[in-house]
């Protein structure tokens, strides 16, 4: 009789120095399903499908498919078997058109020439058919995220792949590009490919996965039917505990202006109009105003002139009194500013350092950290380090002396969260802070926000999640196209009013 399952990954143990990633984990996909695969930050759900795709080998377990035991070794054995992955951090070549990341590795051609006409051919019907526009002549450098991750399903697709697996595809989507890719998903599995879907978004889970397996900390805890249960038992299986899905805080108590932005402009990197163009507002001393908008209207060159990281056109920047507008980023830093980046591996972390020395990496200079003749002082690292890392549960193999790039994503951005909050500044800039957390790291994160506003600090956050843009900040204020179009009470706005801010449809005279 043939085996209902497309893929049975039974007792699979993976371990690594100082911690056993997966311990007795067993997972069984059935054809045509989507099977969501729930966990914190760190519970080994990339790891157990990085020994599904052949990134790693397990110590011990087997792996069937179609109910035939087969060995990965890599990935081309897993591509052999028609088994698919689109990592969390996109896998591209940057300088690369979306055409040749489709067809890298499995080029068509005749005679030693490539053919790139078929292969064109082919990944437009593949567009066309499941609903991903691609410009396959676009390099990857020069299009969104969303864009990037359709490059990356249809490179699967291409491939012929009948096992997909997404980890955790929508942490750098727009609320749009997720419904899309939500509705692509349940496209594919109804075409009969079986999906495995590494999520810890509970709403997302409930609205596309037939069924989700719960790990925790390494270990299995059960596999449910999406339709027999609630978000509340899928939390309290994948962390353990009751978690509040509503931030609890006092009504605020706005000081004086920390941050005060006049006429700010910003040049555009991609097209010849300016990113930001002339916007104005304040953040005061206990406070937390969001900046909300979708992806792409000008908050990341914002949050890029507020810290620095870009020169402004026109405008100025004050911080508690003083004129910032052209200070250093290390100025910035030491007079109180502190960033939570975007990017976490481009802006947040020096990937190939161990995790104490990206814990001290705005504050490496300080006396308490070097010696006057300029030597690291390694005692006293070791123990910062260690009390952020106990303070904010940043979980890693190694402790301390764990490279940053062995870390998961989530606590990657524990990290730097603790390295951020524990500077103790006047202004705190939090751009994306929950991308790519558990709902209990989320909790975790919001508690630490609110706390900051409530010690009297200045908090500006960048959020894309509307939950969050609902739920956390005193004050929202809405960019479109580059402008502040509009300022709203997060008590009294709905959803549906913001999103007509965000989608440009309304705008109000903004009060500075």
């Amino acid at each position: 009789m043939e085996s209902p399952y497309a893929i049975e990954m039974l007792h699979i143990t993976k371990r690594f120095p100082g911690i056993i990633a997966n311990d007795d984990i067993t997972l069984q996909l059935k054809r045509g399903e989507i099977h969501a695969l729930l966990g914190e930050n760190g519970a080994g759900k990339s790891t157990l499908m990085s020994v599904l795709f052949g990134l790693y080998q397990a110590e011990e377990g087997v792996i069937k498919k179609d109910g035939k035991e087969v060995q990965i070794k890599d990935p081309n054995d897993a591509n052999d078997l028609g088994i698919g992955m689109v990592h969390q951090h996109f896998k591209l070549v940057e300088c690369f058109t979306v055409l040749d990341n489709i067809i890298l590795g499995v080029e068509p051609s005749k005679h030693g020439f490539l053919q790139k006409k078929e292969a064109r051919e082919k990944v437009l019907a593949l567009s066309e058919k499941y609903g991903l526009q691609v410009d396959p002549d676009a390099l990857i450098e020069d299009i969104t995220v969303g864009m990037q991750q359709r490059t990356e399903i249809l490179k699967m697709l291409y491939r012929d792949n009948e096992i997909l697996i997404f980890d955790e595809p929508t942490a750098v989507l727009t609320p749009q590009e997720i419904e899309e890719l939500m509705q692509i998903m349940k496209n594919l599995a109804a075409e009969g490919k079986s999906i495995l879907f590494i999520s810890h978004k509970l709403a997302e889970i409930m609205a596309v996965a037939d069924r989700c397996t719960v790990l925790r900390k390494g270990k299995y805890i059960g596999t449910v039917e999406t339709k027999n249960t609630t978000m509340e038992q899928l939390s309290a299986m994948m962390v353990g505990r009751n978690v509040n899905f509503h931030v609890e805080k006092k009504p605020a108590h706005p000081g004086e202006v920390i941050l005060d932005v006049e006429g700010m402009t910003v040049a555009s990197k991609v097209h010849k109009n300016d990113a930001v163009k002339n916007v104005s507002f304040k953040v005061r001393a206990g406070e937390i105003v969001c900046i909300a908008g979708i992806d792409g209207n000008g908050q990341t060159e914002l949050v890029y002139g507020l810290s620095g990281l870009e020169p402004l056109k026109s405008g100025t920047i004050t911080l508690m009194g003083k004129d910032i507008t052209n200070a250093s980023i290390r100025k910035r830093s030491t007079s109180g500013m502190s960033h939570i980046p975007e990017d976490r591996h481009k802006h947040g972390l020096v990937l190939d350092y161990p995790l104490e020395y990206n814990l001290i990496l705005q504050r490496y200079f300080e006396p308490q950290f070097t010696s006057k003749a300029g030597f690291l002082k390694r005692p006293p690292i070791r123990e910062y380090a260690n009390r952020l890392i106990e303070e904010y549960d940043v979980r890693s193999g190694q402790g301390a002396v764990t490279p940053a790039r062995a870390m998961s994503g989530g606590n990657q951005q524990k990290a730097i969260i603790a390295r951020e909050i524990d500077k103790d500044p006047e202004l705190l800039i939090a751009v994306q802070p929950t991308r790519g957390l558990d709902v209990g790291a989320i909790e975790f994160v919001h508690k630490q926000l609110v706390a900051q506003r409530d010690a009297g600090k200045a908090v500006l956050l960048v959020s894309l999640e509307l939950d969050e843009v609902m739920d956390v900040p005193d004050r929202i204020l809405v960019m479109y196209e580059g402008e502040i179009v509009g300022e709203l009470d997060p008590k009294t706005t709905t959803q549906e009013e913001l999103g007509l801010y965000m989608a440009g449809a309304k705008r109000d005279e903004v009060k500075a």
